[in-house]
């Protein structure tokens, strides 16, 4: 990890600066499944209580953003998707992330553990340890299986939201860290299909830099068929019912297939249309995950099983 600082005749940072520091679009699925693990929970929650939970749960993925950048600085600057980031770009020191994410971590478990219980806020304590040294210091520049492992991070959120409305763990919840750890690799991998330079470039070992770009097609199409049984499991569960149990249906069906063509596809023909298929299909997996927990609202709003 290399330092970055700002440099003379930088812009100084903006408010919205600071803001990209959290990343804010990893935030939005982060308090999106945490309030939808929060909310489906047998446990009435206090309104209050549960606003406060979803803020400080916020809270910590942000911190955990900030602390992303701070150590991946120096790949975010060979990056072309991420090299106008704050720090690469001279907006931000590297030390002012740094001490951002710290703060933030520090102060987002501890209300949670006031706002919630003690459980969820160690819980978002291992998550942000996770995410910022077990998968940013280490695994991402280590393995190709940086994305599968590290996965777990993006997936403990609403098994957090969960633990704030009850206390502990479940069948349920283990079944929503199931579908986002499975979707996790195929979303991924789908994007790397078409920035794999970037990665080379980063020397980020990610899978198609190691084991090139058929391989990763074959990874993905097998991650789609683990990951149905879980998302459909989930429906049998006492948060899902009819309505999910039919989104999930036609939403696997439609990933299974993306991954399907992405299988049948040689660089050829990627290279000839610009990789338009596997584009759509990391669409898809963005509106495959949100519409998965959307499922999950709706279902509980009309009643379960």
């Amino acid at each position: 990890m290399t330092d970055i600082n700002t440099y003379e005749g930088a812009p100084e940072a903006e408010f919205r600066d600071f803001v990209a520091l959290l990343k804010p679009r990893v935030m939005s699925l982060v308090v999106f499944t945490a309030f939808v693990g929060l909310w489906v929970a047998p446990v009435d929650v206090h309104p209050f209580i549960a606003f406060c939970s979803v803020l400080f749960i916020a809270l910590g993925g942000g911190a955990s953003g900030a602390l992303n950048m701070w150590y991946d600085a120096d790949i975010d600057a060979v990056m072309q998707r991420t090299r106008n980031r704050p720090i690469p770009a001279g907006r931000i020191e590297a030390s002012a992330a740094l001490s951002l994410g710290l703060i933030l971590s520090g102060f987002s478990v501890m209300m949670l553990g006031l706002a919630a219980n003690w459980f969820a806020a160690g819980f978002l304590a291992f998550t942000i340890f996770f995410y910022a040294v077990v998968y940013t210091m280490w695994l991402k520049r280590w393995t190709p299986q940086n994305i599968v492992i590290g996965g777990a991070a993006g997936a403990f959120p609403p098994m957090i939201g969960w633990a704030c409305a009850t206390g502990g763990i479940s069948t349920e919840s283990l079944l929503m860290f199931a579908l986002i750890f499975f979707w996790t690799p195929p979303h991924f991998w789908a994007l790397a299909l078409f920035m794999k330079q970037d990665y080379h470039k980063a020397r980020v070992p990610m899978l198609t830099v190691t084991h090139g770009r058929p391989a990763t097609r074959r990874h993905i199409f097998a991650y789609t068929l683990v990951l149905a049984p879980f998302a459909l499991g989930l429906g049998m569960t006492s948060v899902g019912g009819p309505v999910y149990l039919a989104a999930s249906v036609v939403l696997n069906a439609l990933f299974i297939l993306g991954g399907w063509r992405i299988l049948r596809r040689s660089e050829e023909m990627a290279l000839a249309d610009g990789y338009a298929v596997e584009r759509r299909v990391f669409k898809l997996s963005l509106n495959y995950l949100f519409l998965h927990f959307g499922a999950l609202l709706v279902q509980n709003w009309m009643g379960g099983w």
